[in-house]
Parts: C-alpha cells; structure tokens; sequence
C-alpha cells in the first residue's frame, strides 16, 4: 500500500496533465463494496439503474480537495434524477476525513478504501481518479485529475447518459 501511495505522490508531483473525459476502455467494471463511514455497506450493485460517479481522493491531495465542490455542485443539479455520487477515500484515518468534511459538507456517500484495493482493482493511478457508470453498471468515462465537474460540457455527457 505504501508503494501504492508513493506512487499516486510522485505522479502528482510531476504535474502530470489530466486528461480529457474520454470512454472507458479498461475492460469490465470492477467490483467495489466498502463502508461509509457510518459502518454502512455500499455496493456498486446497489446503484444498479442509476448514472454513478465514483471518485477515489484523499485529503492530502489538493487537486482532489479543489474539485470536490463541483462534485457537490453537480450532485445538487442532478437531484431527484438517476445519479448517485460516492467519494472513496484512499486508506486515510477515518478523524481525518471527518475534520475534511466538517470543512466542506459533501451530501453524499464517502467510503473508505482503507487498504487501497478498491483503487488497484479500479486503476487509479493518481489522484483525483473519477469513473462514470452507465445505468448498466458499465464505466463509460474516467477522468484523471481534477475537473471542474458542473462545467456544461461535463454535465451535458452525464445527462446524455440519464437519458438512456
């Protein structure tokens, strides 16, 4: 895990440019089943029928910390729709996160990943790594790096897919 996260550090200390929003191609979806932090059990399975958003992050990132606004920006649009948002926290004590989201309230699930394996199984090279599941289940974009995410164009992909 060390490895893991020394990794994600380097990666972002060079500056690595995110890439466009583009369809995933990295095969099935992986499975991801971890607890909030309430000791809740949230499964992919579980949103099955809706449009998900899945963002790996940590506190210690600040490219992940800038874009979790628009994250709660776009989840407030998309109320009463299809769409769901879960925030995997990459193996950071839970007192960390608490006193991250006291700062910033974020009205959806953050679950823990607390030995990073949700983020090998899902490659998440870097931080902020953001996936979007199809109604299907199926990813159909990732994201690497921080995105204003209640940009028009950002949003406009995301509800073409409410739409199927």
């Amino acid at each position: 895990m060390k490895a893991f996260l020394a990794a994600c550090v380097a990666l972002l200390a060079l500056n690595v440019h995110a890439q466009p929003l583009k369809p995933w191609s990295g095969g099935a979806t992986p499975p991801l089943e971890l607890q909030d932090l309430q000791g809740k059990k949230h499964t992919l399975a579980d949103y099955r029928g809706k449009v998900v958003l899945v963002n790996f992050w940590a506190t210690w990132c600040a490219p992940c910390r800038e874009e979790m606004p628009s994250i709660e920006r776009l989840r407030a649009s998309l109320e009463g729709r299809a769409f769901a948002v879960l925030a995997v926290n990459l193996a950071e004590p839970e007192t960390r996160i608490a006193k991250f989201l006291d700062s910033m309230p974020l009205n959806f699930p953050v679950l823990l990943d607390r030995e990073a394996k949700a983020a090998r199984a899902w490659q998440a090279k870097m931080l902020p790594a953001t996936y979007i599941i199809g109604p299907d289940g199926a990813i159909r974009y990732r994201y690497l790096g921080d995105l204003d995410w209640s940009k028009p164009e950002v949003r406009d992909a995301i509800v073409a897919l409410l739409r199927r």
